[in-house]
């Protein structure tokens, strides 16, 4: 049986422990993941621990299934990110967390142009299509191989690299599209 297999069912079994190995080794993943998504700091820490309460609630009915556990983890932070994503397209909201400077950061002009650079490529990555934003949120936000993004979106591994590839050329137009103006 493998590690991560039996942290799982161990989870499954209620350990606790287990529960916060399976935190500890995926939270940056789903973070990653999140922030690309939804854009603001504050939002994705709330979303990606509101992620992990869902799994804590129906790990009971989680069942092995020859996917890794990162499938399905990730399947719960993706339709939460689409159902708050949607409710924020009813709601309007006021942003202040990208305006706050904190006073120990190394150089705030540095900090602050990174965070422009970030919030360009985020609205880069919007015009891409729900497949293609999915594959490089998957692959670069949280780091996931080929063979684990094709697992968690259940398609095959020539799809996903082949999404992944017309993505980054797509980015790298409209990248190249907003310098040449």
């Amino acid at each position: 049986m493998s590690i991560e297999k039996d942290v799982v069912s161990r989870a499954i079994k209620g350990d606790g422990e287990a529960f916060a190995q399976l935190y500890r080794d995926y939270f940056d993943k789903i973070y990653r993941y999140v922030y690309l998504r939804c854009g603001n700091r504050a939002e994705a820490e709330d979303l990606t621990q509101e992620v992990f309460v869902k799994a804590l609630e129906a790990i009971g009915s989680y069942r092995w299934r020859n996917l890794p556990f990162a499938s399905w983890l990730f399947r719960i932070a993706h339709n939460h990110v689409i159902d708050q994503l949607r409710k924020q397209g009813k709601v309007e909201r006021v942003e202040l967390e990208d305006n706050i400077v904190v006073a120990d950061e190394p150089n705030p002009a540095l900090v602050a142009e990174e965070r422009f650079e970030v919030e360009e490529l985020r609205d880069k990555i919007k015009k891409l299509s729900p497949a293609q934003r999915e594959v490089i949120s998957l692959r670069f936000g949280a780091g996931f191989s080929t063979a684990e993004v094709s697992e968690a979106l259940g398609k095959n591994t020539g799809t996903v690299k082949a999404l992944q590839y017309n993505g980054i050329v797509a980015l790298r137009k409209l990248m190249l599209g907003d310098s040449a103006q």
